[in-house]
C-alpha cells in the first residue's frame, strides 16, 4: 500500500523506500519481497533494489533470502529521538492554540512526590484572574486538577498512603479532606479521563484537565486550564482533551488514552 501523507517526498526514490518501510512496519513477522511487491505497487526488482541499499544502511533486516524486515538502526535512531524528547517543547505550542480559544490560564504540570509542579503556562493579563502560582509552584495532588489525574492512575495502596501521609489538609471549603470523598473523586476520573478541580485549591478559582502519556503508555504530565469559577466553559472538555492527546502524541504515544 503506497504512503497517503498530505506531502509526498519530490524524490520518488525516497517516496518508494518510505512505502517500503511502512509497509514492514505494519506487519509482526518478515515479508517476502513478492509480497511487499505487490502491496506497494513497485516492480520487484524495484523494490529488490531499494530493500539492498536500505539493508546496507541497516534499516532492513533479511532474517532469510527473499524477506525483510525492520532493522535494529530504526530502534537506534529512534532511542534518540525519545532521548530528546521534552514534555515542555512538545507542549508549549498547542498550550498557546488553547489559550487562544478560552482566553484563560493553560497550565503544564508534573508530579514531584506528593506535590504538583508547574513546569510552562500560557496565559496574558487578558484573562481576568491574576496567576497566583508561577511556574516552579507547587500544591498537594488531592488539591488540583492535574494531581487528582496521577492520583487517579496511582495503586489504590499508594492513594491511602498518600492519604495518611498527607492529612488531606484543606485550604477551602470545597477541599476534599477526608479518604472516601476522594476516592469518589478519582473513580470519577478514572471514567472521565478528565479532572476538575472546583474551588478546591483556590476559591474563586475552577479548573479541569486531561493526562499526557508518554510512548510506554505512562502519565508524565498534565494539562489543565485554569479560570474564574463563573468563566469555566464546560464546552472546553474536548478541546482540552485533544490538545493533551496532540501533545502525546508528539511525545510518541498511540492510541487511546490508558486505563486508570
Amino acid at each position: 500500500m503506497a504512503r497517503k501523507d498530505a506531502q509526498t517526498p519530490s524524490i520518488q526514490v525516497l517516496a518508494r523506500a518510505f512505502a517500503l518501510l511502512d509497509e514492514l512496519a505494519a506487519q509482526q513477522d518478515p515479508v517476502a519481497l513478492k509480497d511487499l511487491s505487490e502491496r506497494t505497487g513497485l516492480h520487484p526488482s524495484t523494490a529488490h533494489r531499494i530493500l539492498n541499499d536500505l539493508a546496507a544502511g541497516r534499516l532492513v533486516d533479511r532474517p532469510e533470502a527473499g524477506s525483510y524486515r525492520l532493522g535494529m538502526r530504526l530502534l537506534e535512531l529512534g532511542n534518540l529521538v525519545k532521548a530528546r524528547l521534552d514534555v515542555r517543547d512538545a507542549a508549549l505550542a498547542p498550550m498557546r492554540e488553547l489559550h487562544k480559544l478560552t482566553h484563560q490560564p493553560v497550565n503544564l504540570s508534573v508530579r514531584q512526590g506528593d506535590e504538583i509542579v508547574y513546569i510552562e503556562r500560557a496565559y496574558s493579563e487578558r484573562s481576568g484572574m491574576q496567576v497566583v502560582r508561577a511556574i516552579g509552584g507547587r500544591a498537594p495532588l488531592h488539591l488540583t486538577s492535574v494531581g487528582k489525574l496521577f492520583l487517579a492512575f496511582d495503586d489504590p495502596q499508594r492513594v491511602r498512603s498518600y492519604a495518611t501521609r498527607t492529612g488531606l489538609t484543606g485550604h477551602t471549603r470545597n477541599s476534599l479532606t477526608d479518604l472516601p470523598s476522594l476516592e469518589r473523586e478519582l473513580l470519577r476520573v478514572k471514567r472521565e479521563a478528565l479532572a476538575r478541580d472546583d474551588e478546591e485549591l483556590e476559591l474563586g478559582v475552577r479548573c479541569m484537565a486531561a493526562g499526557i502519556f508518554d510512548d510506554q503508555g505512562k502519565l508524565v504530565a498534565g494539562l489543565s486550564v485554569s479560570a474564574p469559577a463563573d468563566r469555566l466553559e464546560e464546552s472546553w472538555l474536548e478541546r482540552v482533551k485533544a490538545t493533551a492527546a496532540q501533545i502525546s502524541a508528539a511525545l510518541g504515544h498511540r492510541g487511546p488514552v490508558p486505563a486508570a
